[in-house]
């Protein structure tokens, strides 16, 4: 349906005036799509930054891909997660492969390097700041582009009990990164994704798909922890 759709919207190039406004399908770097007016290549709409698809930014989507298939088989990104994103990206390629030709998709990604090409950069690079009726006598560094990595587990974390500020607080009482007021969104900045949300922490991958990934594990502090109970045994006597 979601291929029909693009289909439809853009239509051939037989179809179009001179004076028509010409189409082109934009994609995020999650991988939603939108048919736009052609324009920049990269534009901002309804708050999210958008890029033209083009064979290079194919290359880098289909990376991307490779890189999540990876941390789905090690276990780093849950079944449901992974089905979304497949879901997503399969219209992508069916489209790119019809307007582009498989040729010149396979030699984009041949030639492909992750190392030259610039992906696309949020519009939004306001800093974040929660809670904002209140000021603490910290804060940490936090780019408003971050808050879509949250945004994306903030309704399963929360019904496992997390709470917004756990979530989204940027600003404490002790200089980052220390103290328990610092939220989530305060550590998940940079090459650093979220991999899976549970009641007792919350999992972040660090340098994923790189030769220095390693796991890292937001706790939840409203919650006992296993490794505490550990330790109060260890005091008992």
């Amino acid at each position: 349906m979601f291929l029909e759709g693009i289909r439809h919207l853009l239509g051939s190039s037989n179809d179009h005036d001179e004076d028509s406004e010409q189409q082109a399908l934009y994609v995020s770097t999650d991988l939603n799509a939108q048919v736009l007016t052609l324009q920049e290549q990269d534009v901002n709409h309804d708050g999210q930054t958008y890029r033209q698809l083009t064979p290079d930014y194919f290359a880098w989507l289909r990376s991307r891909m490779q890189t999540a298939q990876s941390a789905h088989r090690n276990k780093r990104i849950s079944d449901k997660n992974w089905n979304i994103l497949r879901e997503r990206f399969n219209p992508i390629q069916h489209h790119a492969i019809e307007m582009f030709g498989q040729d010149a998709l396979k030699t984009a990604c041949e030639n492909f390097n992750s190392n030259r090409y610039q992906p696309p950069q949020d519009f939004q690079e306001e800093r974040w700041i929660y809670p904002q009726n209140e000021t603490f006598k910290f804060s940490a560094d936090v780019k408003s582009s971050v808050v879509a990595k949250v945004d994306a587990i903030r309704d399963q974390a929360m019904e496992l009990g997390w709470t917004e500020a756990q979530l989204y607080q940027s600003q404490g009482r002790h200089r980052f990164p220390s103290g328990d007021d610092y939220g989530l969104i305060c550590f998940v900045g940079g090459d650093r994704e979220i991999a899976g949300v549970t009641e007792s922490y919350i999992q972040i991958v660090h340098g994923i798909g790189t030769s220095r990934e390693r796991v890292l594990k937001f706790h939840n502090s409203k919650v006992p922890q296993s490794w505490m109970k550990n330790q109060e045994k260890a005091y008992v006597h």
